[in-house]
């Protein structure tokens, strides 16, 4: 613990007594339980990341905890968590249990999108739960697996072909820019290729929203730079915890990085994406009367 004590409490955690520790771990598991109690029912939001984070703790139930996290964008820009809880592998029931307690607290819909890594249970459980949110795969993770198929030889050209991809300024410029890179590697390295096809649509979703937006959309990286800090402290910590204190834990390191959370560039063009205005290749398309509908359709 006295890493993240050192996080949260800077010189004051110093010298700190186990029994003023334990009360710590307590009050942080309390904390972490009435926030993740809070009534939802005029929580709205634009854009979701989600990401299951391993983080090497060991539970009193099994090993490698892995914590499931959604951080939002609210109507105003702002990013704010949605949820922090635990699950099983990432498994599509985990992220399901996750997702529909949200909707019991009154979250009426999901967002317009959600980004993360295509390993994860959450697609399935958010195609269930939340139907009409579209799905944006993280090119952070999908280069990276995309890298790990081919030799090392290959790796410094393949990144500069897929930036190429998800650089484009237009979805027509981005899809050349694929078939290119299927053309090139396809032959010899047909699983590297395969793992860029059969994504192609979900990789480009993010053409159908704002410009100024598409930095914040294309990865998880809000959830990655957060979690660091997690990471971190918590490889430290190899010994078995409560669930209660893995969480809690957790929610206090995510609380004090959220400190440092901005708006997402452009928040203004929400208002746009609210009314039903299309976009394409980032700019508002409005040759159509826009087509008013709620961020709960």
């Amino acid at each position: 613990m006295a890493d993240a004590l050192k996080v949260l409490l800077g010189d004051d955690a110093r010298g700190l007594s186990a029994n003023v520790v334990s009360r710590l771990k307590e009050q942080w598991a309390g904390e972490h339980t009435n926030w993740n109690r809070r009534d939802l029912s005029l929580s709205r939001y634009v854009y979701w990341w989600a990401d299951g984070i391993h983080t090497g703790l060991r539970s009193e139930h099994s090993d490698g905890q892995c914590l499931l996290v959604i951080v939002g964008v609210t109507p105003e820009g702002t990013k704010e968590r949605v949820a922090i809880g635990d699950g099983y592998r990432e498994s599509k029931e985990s992220w399901k249990d996750l997702l529909l307690d949200l909707k019991q607290r009154g979250l009426q819909s999901g967002p317009l999108l959600a980004a993360g890594d295509g390993a994860m249970g959450f697609w399935a459980a958010l195609e269930e739960v939340f139907p009409q949110t579209r799905h944006q795969r993280c090119w952070f993770h999908k280069m990276g697996n995309v890298l790990n198929a081919l030799p090392k030889s290959l790796q410094a050209r393949a990144k500069a072909d897929m930036q190429a991809i998800w650089m484009a300024s237009t979805r027509d410029d981005s899809r050349a820019a694929c078939t290119k890179f299927v053309e090139r590697y396809k032959a010899k390295y047909p699983k590297a290729v395969e793992k860029i096809e059969r994504d192609r649509d979900s990789l480009l979703a993010f053409y159908d929203f704002p410009a100024e937006h598409w930095q914040h959309i294309r990865t998880t990286n809000p959830i990655e730079s957060t979690f660091a800090t997690v990471r971190h402290r918590t490889s430290r910590t190899r010994n078995c915890v409560s669930r209660p204190t893995f969480l809690g834990l957790a929610f206090k390191l995510i609380e004090e990085a959220e400190k440092s959370w901005q708006k997402i560039r452009g928040s203004e063009k929400i208002e746009l994406l609210l009314k039903g205005i299309p976009f394409k290749d980032g700019e508002p398309v409005q040759d159509n009367p826009p087509v008013q509908q709620k961020l709960a359709a």
